[in-house]
């Protein structure tokens, strides 16, 4: 796993943030792109208003890079985050989990002082 610092795209400064993903969930973004065909989308998160706690998360594939995104390379996977989003973020963890009683992306995220019964949003 590459990891490296995440930066603006347009500059060459270094932004602080902590925002990871795993090896497996890193794994999973590259066999869903690989099915769709495509090697020109990222991983996209973000925290947006909504959900019984105030915040919710979104992850999905972007093919956009918007000025002042944050754009964070796993391998051959890039990770993008909004500006607004990253510091609800920082510090937080994607991970990919497959067993008999869920499968999907889950998010741990420090900055998350409480979240609803649903596990879907956060304040």
């Amino acid at each position: 796993m590459s990891d490296t610092t995440l930066t603006a795209p347009q500059t060459d400064e270094v932004v602080p943030t902590g925002v990871k993903l795993t090896d497996t969930a890193a794994t999973k973004v590259r066999s869903l792109l690989d099915q769709e065909g495509r090697d020109d989308l990222r991983l996209r998160i973000a925290v947006q208003p909504g959900g019984c706690s105030g915040l919710i998360y979104q992850l999905y594939f972007d093919e956009r890079v918007l000025d002042g995104d944050l754009v964070k390379e796993f391998g051959d996977v890039e990770l993008v985050v909004d500006k607004m989003s990253e510091p609800y973020l920082d510090g937080a963890s994607i991970d990919f989990e497959d067993t008999i009683q869920k499968q999907g992306f889950t998010i741990d995220n420090p900055n998350a002082q409480g979240s609803c019964a649903c596990g879907d949003s956060f304040h």
